[in-house]
Formats: C-alpha cells, sequence, structure tokens
C-alpha cells in the first residue's frame, strides 16, 4: 500500500515559501479507494508531495504551490464519495 509520494517539485515552490498544506478528511472504504485518492491527489497542479495521515489513516495531506483545494477536493468527492476540506495553511 502506498503511503507517501513525492511528485517533481517546482523550483519556486521551495524558493519563494508559497507552499501550502492543505488536509482532505476521506473515509476510505478499501484499499482500492486509498489508492484512488493518492492518484487524485498526485495528479493535481501543483502538488509536491501526498501523504496519509490520523489514526486511521482518513486524512490525506496535500504540499503543493498553487493547488486549488476546493477543486482537488471536489475532484475526491467525486470519485470517492466523500471528501471534506479540513484545512489550508501556509507551509514556509
Amino acid at each position: 500500500m502506498i503511503r507517501s509520494v513525492l511528485v517533481a517539485a517546482p523550483a519556486q515552490a521551495e524558493s519563494q515559501g508559497t507552499a501550502q498544506k492543505i488536509v482532505v478528511m476521506l473515509k476510505p472504504k478499501c484499499d482500492k479507494c486509498r489508492s484512488k485518492a493518492m492518484k487524485i491527489a498526485s495528479v493535481a497542479d501543483g502538488v509536491i508531495s501526498v501523504a496519509w495521515e490520523g489514526e486511521e489513516k482518513n486524512k490525506v495531506v496535500m504540499i503543493g504551490d498553487g493547488t486549488d483545494s476546493a477543486t482537488v477536493t471536489r475532484r475526491l468527492r467525486k470519485k470517492l464519495g466523500y471528501a471534506d476540506l479540513a484545512s489550508v495553511e501556509q507551509v514556509k
């Protein structure tokens, strides 16, 4: 099972310090749903890394530059049935 994915990072994200940490709460039913969520999150524009967090591994944490959190949440909700945008914060 994939737990963390590192995507090619744009040079601007690290140099400007404008990266965002986006946390989306999910209710994955199986390992296939977790893989699908990871795939959707990792192909979003500007995403640098994706990881699972939480006791039940029910939070997808994405770090990226210029990533639209609402669009990613909508895509996850469309494919998995439930997704809730928990937080968006700046990362140094």
